[in-house]
């Protein structure tokens, strides 16, 4: 990666950082505080906490949109306003109903589809994938601090210190963004990073996909409801003090990142990622069962929190792959954008079905239903086709005409270990799928220059 590309990944997995560690952190503790606003109920109370996903799943695509057309840093930055004003007014609440209209507003900076189109334009196809990774690892790691600092910080500040900090953070990611992140001289749709709103009803019909796109509603939608009762649980059935919750969720946290690792590799390298990704939806069923008639012990709560999170870690993990795995060549970017906004509304739904849960039949409702959807979402995955070991290609072809780009993707078709092949002649970009131990690098490499120079540039992911 060239210095540009290095200062672009870097500042845009800060800004990513900043932002996710913003919402994170509230997670853990605003049951906690919400109750001692005036008007709360539980099933307010729920929806304060999920109703930031309203707004971001129904935004996320337009702005990317927008973003095409006013510029990325415009819509990144004003995305992080919208997300510090949001943090502003619930900061200052009084009344449940202001800390929901603070996290609706938050949730309406949503940024994801522009971050990503930004990280596209500021990066070669060949090291596209890099860029991304370290995006999404900085929001792995944001999950995993944000669940450790925002009980501690809560404690000493309580919840109108953390959305403070919350505001602070996005002006600070506003200054990352200038400061850091370069400036593209040119702004170009990249199918593999944005969504092609004509190619909707492609994704939408596609039950693979679908089913995917129910797995991580289904996720989110379980973590959210799940912490709209247990911080309760953990301080008022188990006496455990707000701030010594952080102890409980640090080592819960590294012992469920230390056992996905063989997991993932069980899935990859050994390729039973369908075997991996029914156990995962298994461990959180298991997990919330667990929770529902053993919540009063803690030690029961502490193993069945390092089984979920085990199990949610690696369903984090694999989802997006299996997305990238299962899409058509070139519509990676419209099925990640249904993807992410399917995680947004799983949100917004865990907290409103979790608050209601909890106001009318109690904390151990949640847990039950939540073990039921997920059972519900392991019958459905058990009908999913294994995917094949495939990854993304793009390559880098140059200026041709759409005879010629009809031309190579047909012979590239032909091309050992190339299962799709779609090239945009107005991109300059070849989409393709291909199966890793049987592909003939060297014949692509001849089709391609017998067809266009120069020498092109290929680009796994």
């Amino acid at each position: 990666m060239t210095s540009t590309e290095k200062r672009a990944s870097i500042g845009l997995a800060m800004i990513f950082a900043c932002r996710m560690l913003g919402l994170f952190m509230i997670l853990p503790v605003l049951s906690l505080f919400a109750g001692e606003l005036k008007d709360a109920t539980p099933q307010l109370i729920g929806l304060a906490i999920g109703g930031y996903g309203f707004t971001q799943a129904l935004l996320q695509i337009p702005f990317g949109l927008l973003s095409d057309k006013i510029g990325r840093k415009t819509v990144i930055t004003l995305g992080l306003l919208l997300f510090a004003a949001g943090s502003i007014v619930a900061a200052q609440a009084d009344t449940i109903y202001m800390v929901i209209a603070g996290r609706v507003l938050q949730g309406s900076g949503a940024i994801a589809a522009a971050i990503m189109a930004l990280a596209a334009d500021l990066t070669r196809e060949e090291h596209r994938t890099k860029a991304m990774a370290m995006i999404g690892m900085s929001i792995g790691l944001a999950f995993a601090i944000a669940m450790v600092a925002g009980p501690a910080i809560g404690a000493q500040f309580g919840i109108k210190g953390l959305f403070w900090i919350t505001a602070a953070l996005a002006l600070l990611a506003i200054a990352v963004l200038f400061v850091i992140v370069p400036t593209p001289t040119v702004i170009r749709f990249h199918r593999d990073a944005e969504v092609q709103p004509a190619r909707f009803g492609s994704v939408l019909a596609h039950p693979e996909l679908l089913r995917l796109d129910f797995g991580i509603l289904t996720l989110h939608m379980i973590l959210t409801a799940s912490f709209v009762v247990l911080p309760v649980i953990l301080r008022d059935t188990l006496g455990i003090p707000t701030l010594k919750h952080s102890t409980i969720y640090l080592p819960v946290m590294v012992a469920s990142v230390i056992a996905m690792i063989p997991l993932i590799i069980l899935a990859e390298k050994k390729r039973r990622m369908k075997l991996v990704f029914l156990g995962a939806i298994f461990l959180i069923a298991s997990a919330q069962g667990g929770l529902a008639y053993f919540h009063s012990q803690l030690m029961t709560v502490v193993a069945c929190l390092w089984v979920f999170f085990t199990g949610f870690n690696l369903l984090e993990a694999t989802l997006p792959s299996l997305i990238s795995k299962t899409a058509p060549a070139d519509l990676k970017g419209t099925a990640m954008g249904v993807y992410s906004s399917s995680q947004f509304f799983g949100a917004f739904l865990g907290g409103s079905v979790g608050g209601w849960l909890t106001g009318k039949y109690g904390p151990q409702a949640v847990f039950l239903f939540c073990a039921a959807i997920a059972v519900f979402w392991w019958l459905i995955a058990v009908w999913m086709k294994p995917p094949k070991p495939v990854s993304s290609l793009l390559i880098h072809i140059g200026n041709m005409d759409s005879t010629q780009a009809r031309f190579l993707a047909g012979e590239l078709r032909k091309t050992p270990g190339v299962l799709e092949a779609v090239v945009v002649a107005d991109e300059g970009v070849a989409y393709l799928k291909i199966d890793r131990q049987r592909l003939d690098r060297d014949r692509i490499q001849a089709i391609i220059e017998s067809v266009t120079q120069p020498e092109p540039q290929l680009a796994e992911t």
